[in-house]
């Protein structure tokens, strides 16, 4: 990656999901060294602080089944607005979680930067649900629904109308969990994924040339990395709110990132789902810098 000017924006905001302390991410990722981390390889690091979030008890907006959805509404809008005056100034964002229900601002904001955005959806969750196939009514398991155009009004529209990014511009890696809604979804719209049967049986290499690859083909002209720490396997990632067991090495990812980093590909990021409440003297915060790494160009030699 050439030498950037990164945009850091925080997003503290546990509300997407049911599981306090992912609001405390941001600052834990901050703790292990991010800022030290990129400028080291050579970027210009600006640090934005945090979105404001308000300190609210849980509420649950029953009339459409969705948890804190107007308090949801409300951080990602004023994140929407930081990411799409970053992407004018040229900066790249870098995006710190927070619950995966951020990504609904993060791709609001780069909308109006690109004409054909791709995203690589980092995770083992689809995250594909709406209100009417979620089981649980949190948010952060419907992000990339809501971004090709499907879910509430309010979560669909914010900050410009209509979908976000084409589901032929998607490509899912890690994959393990998914409902059987996000399931028939993905089949009717198309999307491509990765599961963890692809990753076992061709291997990181093949999935991630495969994925850029694709990518490419449909001329996009930018790449927004979404990853979801839990996209890793616990033995790595322990401080998750939703972890499933049999992910993806530490190894594997560092190669993923490097692999998008060879590419070129990669216009901007966002890394969510640290939980310090639940981790280990900090350990997933570590992961999480150290892939941060990786992508902006850290080399071992």
């Amino acid at each position: 990656m050439e030498k950037a000017t990164i945009s850091i924006i925080g997003v503290p905001l546990d509300l997407g999901q049911s599981r306090r302390g992912v609001n405390m991410g941001p600052s834990a990722i901050r703790y292990a060294g991010a800022v030290a981390r990129l400028e080291a390889i050579g970027h210009n690091v600006i640090d934005e602080g945090d979105i404001l979030v308000d300190a609210v008890e849980r509420i649950e907006s029953s009339d459409v089944g969705l948890k804190n959805l107007n308090e949801v509404i409300k951080a990602n809008t004023k994140l929407a607005e930081q990411v799409e005056a970053a992407v004018t100034d040229g900066k790249f964002p870098l995006v710190l979680g927070g619950d995966h229900s951020i990504a609904i601002g993060t791709l609001a904001g780069l909308k109006k930067g690109y004409n054909n955005l791709g995203v690589i959806w980092y995770d083992a969750h689809t995250d594909m649900n709406t209100a009417e196939t979620s089981p649980s009514g949190n948010i952060h398991g419907m992000p990339l629904a809501v971004c090709i155009g499907l879910g509430h009004d309010s979560l669909v529209n914010l900050h410009s109308e209509g979908p976000k990014v084409k589901t032929e511009n998607i490509v899912i890696i890690g994959a393990r969990s998914v409902d059987p809604g996000e399931r028939a979804l993905i089949e009717e719209k198309g999307i491509k994924v990765y599961t963890m049967h692809e990753i076992d049986r061709y291997g990181m290499s093949y999935v991630m040339e495969d994925a850029i690859a694709y990518l490419q083909s449909r001329e996009v002209d930018g790449v927004h990395l979404s990853l979801d720490l839990d996209g890793l396997d616990p033995l790595y990632t322990p401080g998750v709110g939703t972890p499933v067991p049999g992910g993806i090495s530490y190894r594997e990812s560092h190669l993923a990132m490097e692999m998008l980093e060879d590419s070129g590909i990669i216009t901007s990021a966002e890394f969510v789902e640290v939980n310090p409440i639940l981790d280990e003297k900090n350990k997933t915060a570590d992961v999480a810098v150290g892939l941060m790494g990786s992508l902006f160009g850290e080399k071992l030699i």
